[in-house]
């Protein structure tokens, strides 16, 4: 294990800025989840800690020590990419072993490292496969049991999961984050999934234009983003905003709830009147899409509801809805940043 610092990190092409100042530090054992749309510059900032780019400015330090200007085989770095980078020439066995026998290591002390990789991912079954004989969910486990033989100081993933289809996409975010903590090896894990970065992050940092624009738990960023990006993006279906009284009033569609009737509505909650356009089934729950009038331009609402509530709504109906006012977040509209002031 070792921690990871990312001290003013920058990488331009020209006058493009993909990076633009990125200061994190990666506690020992820790699962960061980097999250951010396209074009983002998460996959840059990746491949400046595995060597692969160089930053522009700033310094990378593993275990303390400065990587920064090391190439990717000095830097005890292990990757896992989204194509998986198998060989298909080699059975799952040569493709496990490869990397220790590129660096010379005696055969018995080899084999007894693939097969402790090989056993705790489970594919002893597969060892003489080829990769082309493989699922998509095998040829995640197989590169990262090639991953894990290396003995890393650190793990870095760049969307490891997005080609999986979505029922073994749910299994494999379970696998990988119980690897992790059978293995205790820091890691930093890539994606555009919120559902990933959520579900296995024990901290996620969100990225938009090269920047960092809020980095905590999931818990903190989903209760209290920084900002009105993070706000948005960050949440399914994304946070509710109003422009009220010369600011921004975001909430989560689950705290949106209909009124049993107006006299419902105090000053703990605030209350808006919405006529409601669609109801869609989720299984678990409804959403329901609404409009309140807010100016002159109708604002688009959505609420999250049981069933149990849904049924006691109709399409094209007006209902009263309320949000308690602790659960409001405010923000600037100009800088859209968080502001403070909780006001109604």
């Amino acid at each position: 294990m070792a921690t990871l610092e990312l001290r003013g990190i920058k990488k331009h092409y020209g006058s493009i800025h993909a990076v633009d100042g990125v200061d994190v530090v990666v506690a020992e054992g820790e699962f960061l989840a980097i999250l951010g749309p396209s074009g983002c510059g998460k996959t840059t900032l990746m491949r400046m800690i595995a060597g692969l780019e160089m930053p522009s400015a700033g310094e990378i330090l593993i275990g303390g020590k400065p990587v920064t200007h090391l190439p990717p085989r000095a830097r005890n770095v292990s990757m896992v990419f989204q194509s998986y980078a198998l060989y298909p020439n080699m059975t799952v066995a040569r493709n496990i072993a490869f990397p220790l026998k590129t660096r010379g290591m005696p055969t018995a002390e080899r084999d007894a490292k693939v097969a402790w990789a090989v056993g705790i991912m489970g594919i002893g079954h597969l060892l003489h496969r080829r990769p082309a004989r493989l699922s998509g969910g095998e040829k995640q486990k197989v590169a990262l049991a090639r991953a894990l033989v290396r003995d890393p100081a650190l793990f870095i993933f760049d969307e490891p999961l997005s080609s999986l289809d979505a029922q073994v996409r749910t299994m494999a975010r379970g696998e990988l984050r119980q690897l992790h903590d059978r293995t205790g090896v820091t890691t930093v894990y890539v994606t555009h999934d919120q559902l990933e970065a959520l579900g296995m992050g024990d901290r996620i940092a969100i990225m938009q234009h090269g920047r960092v624009h809020q980095l905590g738990t999931p818990q903190e960023l989903y209760d209290d983003p920084a900002d009105t990006f993070v706000a948005a993006f960050l949440g399914a279906p994304p946070m509710n905003m109003l422009e009220r009284d010369g600011h921004i009033v975001g909430f989560r569609a689950e705290y949106l709830l209909p009124s049993a009737s107006p006299a419902a509505a105090h000053d703990d909650a605030l209350s808006l009147r919405m006529h409601i356009s669609q109801l869609e089934f989720l299984g678990a729950e409804w959403l329901v899409y609404g409009e309140i009038e807010n100016g002159a331009t109708p604002q688009k609402l959505l609420a999250k509801v049981p069933p149990a509530v849904a049924a006691t709504l109709r399409v094209g109906e007006q209902r009263e809805f309320t949000v308690a006012r602790s659960r409001l977040r405010h923000f600037d509209s100009t800088t859209g940043l968080r502001v403070r002031d909780e006001r109604g």
